[in-house]
């Protein structure tokens, strides 16, 4: 079993910035993935980043590249997603979730976190 939890969610204006981190206990998988999913009202969970444990390797949807950075400390066991120039449209429930492939399908991971509410005034 796998327990994650996410931090630093809030309330921010357009243009500025967000740092979300998510910590990682019980049986961790090196060989993992881990991935941020956001969740709008009345939307789908959708893809935000991922980045593989064992090779740094990342991946973003093309909705936040540029943007979004997501970095992951070994020792620690925390995955951190860096979000800056933040717009109106990435207001969302933020989740941490970990699974055996990096894919952007919410069903190719395992476990999930509680999630932290980001909001972005204009």
């Amino acid at each position: 079993q796998v327990q994650l939890v996410e931090s630093g969610g809030g309330l921010v204006q357009a243009g500025g910035s967000l740092r979300l981190s998510c910590a990682a206990s019980g049986r961790t998988y090196s060989n993992y993935a881990m991935g941020w999913f956001r969740q709008a009202p009345g939307k789908e969970r959708e893809f935000v980043a991922a980045i593989r444990w064992s090779t740094s390797t990342t991946y973003y949807a093309d909705s936040v590249k540029g943007r979004f950075t997501i970095s992951r400390d070994n020792a620690k066991n925390t995955v951190t997603l860096q979000m800056n120039s933040l717009k109106p449209e990435d207001t969302a429930v933020y989740y941490c979730s970990t699974g055996p492939r990096p894919g952007p399908s919410p069903d190719e991971y395992r476990y999930w976190g509680q999630g932290t509410q980001v909001t972005v005034s204009s």
